[in-house]
């Protein structure tokens, strides 16, 4: 049904009820059967334009199918956009509407709420002695390599940037100008890497991590689902919630997960890490990047 998945029993109900449709409401069904996203995020009357009927012959439709209106009716569509089970454009229409709709405050404790239970789920399926095993062969590696594109390529070089706080052989990819598989090109299995991607996955994320593997390299994958084509054959893997009301998925859990994994990468190092993050940042002061204000 036009290649969604948002409550398929609603659609098929309405088939099932399709010679007891009067012609106009039939109307009304064919364009809902047709255009199922478009009822997440458009009133009745956008509705009823659309199929070229009036508004009470799309809430007689609904009452026909059980639904005690049309607001009744929308809203198993409306929360199939909220998780997620549709593509980014329709949940960023969901959200205009939902402003249409004075519904912002409902928003806001959603947003918040939402990335609450991410980091929640998040660290209470992860096992602390995975993530000390993955520092651990951080510290212990050559070079690591730090990769994630589009919302997570942010991600990985802010992982990175804080690394280099301490250490020296953290390397965010792709590099300007390059490719992740070019930048993974004399990697082996003294290095390490880093991957991350959520739904819907990048394929340079997945083709990196077989030139990775290939190469023997160790892969630490962070992704959304058991599914995920990366953490299939990843050495060390973390699943993160990226649910969100939003039209793209949550970083609030990646976040925290790698800023986690780089507190334990410090925790397993040598003594001279501290050393070294206090020259750095004693630096920092000396050169006037740090701004002092009187006391």
């Amino acid at each position: 049904m036009n290649g969604t998945n948002v409550s398929s029993a609603i659609l098929t109900r309405l088939s099932e009820e399709w010679e007891d449709l009067t012609p106009e409401a039939q109307k009304a069904a064919r364009y809902v059967l047709e255009n199922p996203r478009d009822v997440g995020v458009s009133t009745v009357r956008e509705i009823a334009e659309a199929a070229n009927v009036k508004p009470n012959t799309v809430v007689r439709m609904a009452r026909q199918v059980g639904f005690d209106g049309y607001e009744d009716f929308r809203e198993p569509f409306r929360e199939a956009i909220r998780q997620g089970l549709v593509d980014f454009p329709d949940r960023a229409r969901w959200l205009q509407d939902v402003s249409k709709r004075g519904e912002l405050g409902a928003l806001y404790a959603e947003t918040i709420s939402g990335a609450l239970a991410n980091i929640e789920e998040t660290f209470a399926a992860i096992d602390v002695t995975d993530l000390k095993a993955a520092a651990e062969r951080i510290w212990n590696s050559r070079q690591v390599f730090t990769l994630g594109v589009g919302v997570n390529n942010a991600n990985a070089r802010n992982f990175t940037y804080l690394a280099s706080t301490g250490m020296t052989r953290f390397h965010a990819i792709p590099r300007s100008g390059s490719t992740a598989v070019d930048d993974l090109a004399w990697a082996d299995d003294q290095d390490v890497l880093i991957a991350m991607t959520c739904r819907p996955y990048r394929s340079e994320v997945i083709d990196a991590i077989q030139v990775a593997r290939e190469q023997g390299v160790t892969v630490v994958a962070i992704s959304d689902s058991p599914a995920s084509p990366i953490l299939r054959g990843a050495d060390h893997g973390f699943i993160v919630q990226a649910d969100a009301p939003q039209f793209f998925p949550s970083s609030v859990s990646t976040i925290a997960l790698l800023e986690t994994l780089l507190s334990f990468v410090i925790a397993v190092a040598s003594d001279e890490i501290v050393e070294r993050v206090e020259t750095f940042h004693r630096r920092r002061h000396q050169l006037g990047i740090y701004r002092e204000y009187p006391e």
